[in-house]
């Protein structure tokens, strides 16, 4: 199923999502209605390729990320929540498009696959690690208890551009594509939840604030392709048609 045209058209009404049957769904209907699947086989080439960057890529020398405004954020445990919340915003986001809006799940996954793929040449070229995560933390509970656990299995290397940041601005724009979430008050909801999920990987000390900014900035160009410009060419399409008939 190929992206329509008529979702790209702000001034059109946008189609109602609708489920997806999937019980017809057979390998040889990849090359035509279900051909959209083969975006998920970027998540584990994408897995493999940020598994390798963690565990097993040693540069010579790492790029530490810092600003003196990440020493005015203090670390706050209960940022962990929304910080957690950022997998089940992503995957459900992703579940929902795949099973009910197919365009939908198209343009995020273009989206995902540009940042993510830009964000990993960049740690490739550009080592690069953070040195924020306190030594002791303020406060003995169990967000505390677990952040310190998180830290021994997270590494604080490749955070430059926040795949965190990233991840939860694609499932924001990719639930504001959808019909049911379009409305502003999904909107804004979905709006505030990527906000907190954002600010959190500063507050939690797994990020600069230079982390968060450089994911924006490759967000909006991300935006600008997958969302804006074939917008816009659709837009032009239309004054074109009907320059022609005019004419004709």
């Amino acid at each position: 199923m190929s992206t329509t045209a008529i979702t790209l058209n702000k001034n059109t009404p946008r189609p109602a999502d609708r489920l997806i049957d999937y019980r017809s769904f057979r390998l040889s209907k990849l090359k035509g209605e279900f051909s959209y699947l083969l975006y998920l086989i970027f998540w584990p080439v994408f897995g493999l390729a940020f598994l390798f960057m963690e565990r097993f890529y040693t540069p010579k020398s790492w790029n530490v990320i810092y600003t003196g405004l990440d020493d005015l954020i203090p670390f706050c445990e209960l940022f962990l929540i929304p910080y957690m919340f950022w997998f089940v915003y992503l995957v459900g986001t992703l579940g929902y498009t795949l099973l009910f809006n197919s365009d939908a799940f198209v343009r995020m996954m273009r989206f995902i696959i540009f940042t993510y793929t830009v964000t990993i040449i960049i740690y490739i070229l550009y080592p690069n690690c953070q040195e924020l995560r306190p030594e002791a933390f303020p406060r003995d509970n169990p967000l505390t208890r677990f952040i310190a656990s998180f830290y021994e299995f997270d590494t604080n290397t490749n955070v430059c551009p926040s795949i965190h940041v990233i991840g939860s601005v694609a499932a924001m724009l990719a639930a504001w594509d959808t019909e049911r979430f379009s409305s502003p008050g999904f909107k804004l909801s979905f709006g505030i939840a990527a906000f907190l999920i954002s600010i959190s990987t500063v507050f939690m000390k797994q990020h600069s604030i230079i982390d968060v900014i450089a994911a924006a900035a490759l967000c909006a160009v991300g935006y600008a392709a997958v969302y804006l410009l074939p917008k816009i060419k659709y837009s032009r399409g239309l004054k074109e048609e009907k320059v022609n008939e005019k004419v004709s």
